[in-house]
């Protein structure tokens, strides 16, 4: 049984301290180092607990030694992805073909995207969504299209279509560069994206609209991630605010929302 040690690699992983997963679980600091130690056993509701916190199955959480995963297998089944891996046998994309056996680009409007947050996975709602082709994309990589919704990346309009290339191994995300984002909590975003996963296992999103904050998100919040390639839209992109003029008006916004919160604290 391999619980002590995988609870353990995994808290390192996350940088997270025996004080921190204690408080989060609701048990006492020493409780936990017992497990981590083997001096104590867990019962059903403390596997219950370490599963849910890591996102990992009870029985992959006793029955893998997760420390002779490579990297990338890890990596799967921090986001969720945690069959028994063996070798190079990780999650297979749900895709489509042609009837040449090409690979399709499948795409996700505006209406299926509540309906891709827990379908991404099925053949058969895959099966279902409209698809196409652009020949001056590769044959050798995966594409989707995604309706975007919202300004939070201005100058791309608000229901532009986002083309993105599948990555697998998320450890080569490129930080400040835009990727389409699958979340658990949030559906799909389209984000400038930092990857902090090494550091901490969390990525942090960050909008090109600087009226939206960045935040981040754990790595095992996130389901699939896409590579910006291009966007269509039927609108023309706003002409571009000297810098200094847009600072200036970020600025003066954020003066009168204070000064709003001012009022009515009195």
């Amino acid at each position: 049984m391999y619980f002590s040690s995988n609870i353990k690699l995994l808290r390192n992983r996350r940088g997270r301290t025996q004080d921190d997963v204690a408080h989060a679980l609701e048990m006492k600091r020493s409780t936990l180092s017992g497990y981590e130690n083997q001096v104590a056993q867990p019962g059903i509701d403390a596997l219950i607990a370490f599963s849910k916190y890591f996102n990992i199955a009870i029985d992959t959480l006793i029955r893998v030694e997760l420390s002779e995963l490579s990297e990338s297998q890890l990596s799967q089944v921090e986001r969720g992805f945690d069959v028994y891996l063996k070798g190079s046998k990780l999650r297979v994309l749900a895709t489509t073909v042609d009837n040449e056996n090409n690979e399709n680009i499948e795409l996700v409007n505006e209406k299926a995207s509540a309906g891709y947050t827990t379908g991404f996975a099925d053949p058969d709602f895959i099966r279902v969504l409209p698809t196409f082709q652009l020949p001056f994309l590769s044959r050798n990589k995966k594409y989707r299209t995604f309706q975007i919704n919202g300004d939070s990346m201005l100058p791309i309009p608000d229901k532009s279509w986002i083309t993105g290339e599948y990555i697998e191994n998320w450890l080569a995300i490129r930080s400040n560069y835009p990727y389409i984002v699958l979340t658990l909590d949030d559906g799909i975003v389209f984000k400038v994206v930092e990857n902090r996963i090494k550091q901490n296992g969390r990525l942090k999103l960050i909008s090109l609209n600087p009226l939206f904050e960045p935040y981040e998100i754990d790595a095992s919040q996130v389901k699939e991630i896409w590579k910006f390639v291009h966007y269509i839209s039927s609108d023309m992109p706003e002409p571009n605010m000297p810098r200094e003029k847009l600072i200036d008006e970020v600025q003066s916004l954020k003066k009168q929302v204070l000064a709003i919160q001012t009022k009515l604290k009195l």
